[in-house]
C-alpha cells in the first residue's frame, strides 16, 4: 500500500526513544580518541584541561543546533546561549558517565557531539513548549497527507486516513487518544507530555505502544495492511 508510509512513519518514530550509542562491534581507536580517553579517565590537571576542553566542543555544538532550530520553533521563548549552555553542562554529564559505552565506530569528538545535538534538540523543543497548550484536535490531521500523490493514491490515502481516524475514536481509551495524538500528530515532546500529565516518558511509551497496537488491529479489521500489523494480530 504505497500511501501508508508517510501516514504512519510518524507513528512508528514517535514510539522509540532515541539512541545515541553505537553498536559493540570492535574498532581500533585513532591516536586522538585514545588521548581523549585516557585523559577524561584519568585525575589531576590533565583531566581538568580534557574536561573543559571537551565542554567547549560540546558548547559549539549545543550553540550549533540550537540556532539552527530556531526557524521551526517560532514560539521559542528566552535566550538561545542559555539553552545551549544547559544542553552542553547536561551533555558533558552523558558523555563522563558513559565512556565505557563509546566503542571506536567513529572518532571520540563526533560520538560526543551527538550527546550535544541531542540535549540542545530536547531542550529547544521543551522551551518552544513552554506555556502553549498541547493541542489534540482537526488540525494535526494535515500533518499527515502527503503531498503530490498521484490521483489513484490520493484516494488510497483519504481511504485510509478515514480509517486511522475512525479507529482513534473508536479503538482506543481517552487515554491512549490522548498520547498518540500528542506524541506522534502534534509532535509535542515526550518530556513535556510527561510533565503535563505527571506520568513518566516509559508509562508514555507503554501507552503509545498500545494505542499503535490496538490501532493496527482496528486497521486489519478495516482490510488495511500497514507495516508489522500482520504479524502483531497473528
Amino acid at each position: 500500500m504505497s500511501a501508508s508510509a508517510p501516514i504512519v512513519s510518524r507513528m512508528e518514530s514517535a514510539s522509540h526513544p532515541p539512541v545515541l550509542v553505537d553498536d559493540d562491534r570492535p574498532a581500533s581507536l585513532d591516536h586522538e580518541s585514545r588521548a581523549w580517553l585516557r585523559d577524561l579517565r584519568g585525575d589531576g590537571p590533565a583531566r581538568d584541561r580534557a574536561v573543559a576542553r571537551l565542554h567547549a566542543l560540546l558548547l559549539r555544538a549545543a550553540r550549533f543546533e540550537t540556532g539552527r532550530r530556531r526557524a521551526s520553533h517560532p514560539h521559542l521563548r528566552g535566550d538561545l546561549d542559555d539553552i545551549a549552555q544547559e544542553a552542553a553542562d547536561d551533555a558533558l554529564l552523558a558523555v563522563l558517565r558513559r565512556l565505557e559505552d563509546y566503542r571506536g565506530l567513529s572518532r571520540f569528538t563526533t560520538w560526543a557531539y551527538k550527546f550535544a545535538l541531542y540535549q540542545a534538540s530536547v531542550k529547544v523543543r521543551r522551551r518552544a513548549w513552554q506555556g502553549r497548550e498541547v493541542p489534540v484536535g482537526e488540525e494535526a490531521w494535515g500533518a499527515l497527507v502527503s503531498a503530490g500523490l498521484p490521483p489513484e493514491d490520493e484516494a488510497e490515502q483519504d481511504e485510509l486516513l478515514g480509517a486511522i481516524r475512525d479507529g482513534i475514536a473508536t479503538a482506543l481509551t481517552s487515554h491512549q487518544r490522548s498520547v498518540l495524538v500528542a506524541l506522534a500528530l502534534d509532535d509535542v515532546p515526550v518530556d513535556v507530555l510527561a510533565e503535563r500529565l505527571q506520568t513518566t516518558r516509559g508509562a508514555l511509551y507503554k501507552t503509545l505502544h498500545d494505542a499503535r497496537r490496538a490501532l493496527r488491529r482496528h486497521l486489519a479489521d478495516a482490510g488495511h495492511a500497514v507495516g508489522e500489523q500482520r504479524r502483531e494480530v497473528s
